[in-house]
């Protein structure tokens, strides 16, 4: 979501001095409105479930502060998002809609808008720039004759293609989002929209094979986190798979895919983690209920092992700027510079806790990962099952193409990269390292000290399960 507040424009004094100078008008009545939304969220919801506003600045802010500020707000609306209670309200997401469209100064009208498959093919669908997330995955599932009772299974995610040929899951898009102003207003087009499964568990696998365009897209994804390096593969599974895939065994194709490592994972940028000694570098990847951990040690020793996500007790995503002598660094304005983190509490060992830090510009979508999967273990565990999307149009429909597109096959896959490099599991359990608490951060922006994500499948944990 591109939330932010007025431009500022940069100008000197009669000394040579320069300072910032905001739209003032434009900023105070932003002020005010997101003001006045939390104290409304605040007396229907209480004191304790808001996250604290970003704090106010009296005097005039440098280009670095702007930049912390903006990104306070971005977190604020994030952390106040993925509580269960004020994500659902209507008030809380008819206010950032319409920050959105405002924003961008986008006006409500019919425009053509392009999801892509996981197989790269482009599905053009017609909305309206005020179309939140879920009207824009309907039109997807209308288009390409996904049955109602699936479309559930499916999310959007914001990707952005890598100059080598990779690519970085930002975010999924939630339901407050207008996916149109936020391809929009990123004025890229190294970034699309795609379409991919949101669920974890791969029992839902065969509710999804089951039709003939739920599977067509099952398959096509596999495929390509096959020919990603997402999914690992020898020699000899990738000829059985080619095998399959020669003779249009799809569903086979599928099930001998589950049964490899990474199936069903989304694969985070490379990034830094404090874990299991501070500075390491590692590869992050959330799939099976668990953040798996592939780590470099300083003595360029390779580890791998999982955090479970029922023994996580709580997270939460905290950010920071570059400071000097106490004051943020004007020189480093740009967005680039704010850092962002995702820490986890971590059940060790029996009645042992202790913090993982992970450090990444996609700090925020392990998080919603987490979320899901913590969301997803909680249905199941209450014998509920994952529910197609119900449209909450308010305000009429309009009319849509009739005419639907068929999910094209992927090609055959090519022959394994000798070249990747190549997982080896040196053991299945990061071994207990001392870790500096989350009370010790520097982060010089955050919000507020109980903003934590508690995970309620954490309580079901047992002696079993340590």
């Amino acid at each position: 979501m591109h939330f932010s507040i007025p431009e500022t424009e940069v100008r000197s004094d009669e000394n040579g001095s320069t300072y910032v100078l905001g739209d003032c008008e434009a900023s105070s009545q932003h002020v005010r409105q997101s003001s006045a939304q939390r104290s409304r969220i605040k007396k229907e919801y209480g004191n304790n479930v808001v996250p604290a506003f970003p704090p106010k600045k009296i005097f005039t802010l440098t280009p670095a502060e702007v930049d912390q500020r903006r990104e306070q707000l971005e977190k604020y609306m994030q952390a106040v998002r993925q509580d269960p209670i004020l994500g659902s309200s209507e008030m809380f997401n008819s206010f950032l809609r319409k920050a959105q469209q405002e924003t961008q100064q986008i006006p409500t009208e019919e425009v053509q808008l392009e999801i892509y498959l996981s197989n790269g093919q482009k599905v053009k669908v017609n909305i309206l720039t005020s179309d939140q997330t879920e009207d824009v995955l309907e039109a997807v599932a209308s288009k390409l004759d996904l049955p109602d009772e699936l479309v559930g299974y499916f999310s959007l995610f914001l990707v952005q293609e890598r100059e080598d040929g990779g690519c970085t899951y930002v975010r999924k898009l939630q339901e407050f989002e207008l996916p149109y102003v936020s391809i929009t207003s990123l004025h890229s087009p190294d970034y699309r929209i795609v379409l991919r499964k949101s669920y974890w568990d791969t029992a839902y696998d065969t509710d999804v094979m089951d039709d003939r365009v739920g599977l067509n897209l099952l398959y096509a994804q596999t495929v390509s986190d096959i020919e990603r390096g997402w999914i690992l593969v020898n020699k000899e599974q990738h000829r059985q798979l080619k095998s399959l895939q020669e003779k249009g065994s799809k569903k086979e194709f599928i099930r001998l895919a589950q049964t490899l490592k990474y199936y069903g994972y989304i694969k985070f940028d490379p990034c830094i983690t404090d874990f299991p000694e501070k500075g390491c570098h590692v590869i992050v990847s959330a799939g099976n209920n668990e953040l798996n951990f592939h780590v470099k040690l300083p003595n360029d020793q390779m580890k791998e092992g999982s955090f479970k996500v029922t023994r996580m007790r709580c997270w939460r995503v905290t950010s920071s700027v570059p400071v000097a002598n106490g004051t943020a660094n004007p020189s480093s304005s740009s967005k680039c510079d704010v850092k962002l983190e995702l820490a986890f509490e971590y059940l060790m060992s029996k009645d042992r806790l202790q913090w993982v830090t992970i450090t990444s510009p996609q700090a925020i979508m392990m998080s919603i990962c987490l979320q899901s999967m913590v969301d997803e273990l909680m249905v199941k565990k209450s014998g509920g099952s994952i529910k197609k999307m119900q449209k909450k149009r308010l305000n009429g429909t309009f009319q849509r193409s009739d005419s639907q597109q068929t999910v094209k096959s992927p090609p055959l896959l090519d022959s394994p990269d000798p070249s990747r490099e190549q997982v080896v599991k040196l053991s299945t359990k990061l071994s207990s390292v001392s870790l500096r608490g989350l009370s010790s951060s520097n982060s010089a922006s955050d919000i507020s000290g109980n903003e934590f994500h508690g995970n309620y499948a954490f309580e079901g944990i047992g002696d079993d399960d340590l």
